[in-house]
């Protein structure tokens, strides 16, 4: 694997490390390790940006969902200073994705994400 490849693979992990964090301390460590200071998050559901408002929308969403955690579906995929993958969330208990989506990451130099554009695919009624 390139070190190119390497770069995009470490911002997706570093990005579902984020996602994933249950404990706000840990989230707020784990968005700052992710993204740059004025990064932000823009998906149908969401615009935001800097990290505070960032680990905001992230424990929204794992309070709408406890119990889930979101999974990298295939690879990552990238060229230049940008990167797109596919996600699922996936319950502990059953295994079930109910949500599912694509998003593509903007890196700055030191492979901290500038913005993300997320698109959802799969979102069950209601949520």
């Amino acid at each position: 694997m390139s070190t190119t490849a390497h770069r995009y693979e470490d911002a997706v992990t570093r990005y579902f490390e984020a996602w994933n964090a249950e404990d706000p301390a840990a989230r707020a460590k784990a968005v700052a390790a992710a993204w740059t200071e004025e990064g932000g998050y823009t998906d149908p559901l969401a615009d935001v940006s800097g990290h505070d408002e960032i680990a905001a929308l992230i424990a929204a969403a794992r309070e709408q969902f406890p119990g889930f955690e979101f999974r990298l579906a295939g690879g990552v995929d990238g060229h230049h200073d940008t990167a797109r993958f596919s996600w699922e969330l996936v319950s502990a208990a059953d295994g079930s994705a109910p949500v599912a989506g694509s998003d593509v990451i903007t890196l700055d130099g030191q492979g901290r994400i500038r913005a993300v554009l997320g698109f959802l695919d799969r979102v069950p009624a209601g949520a």
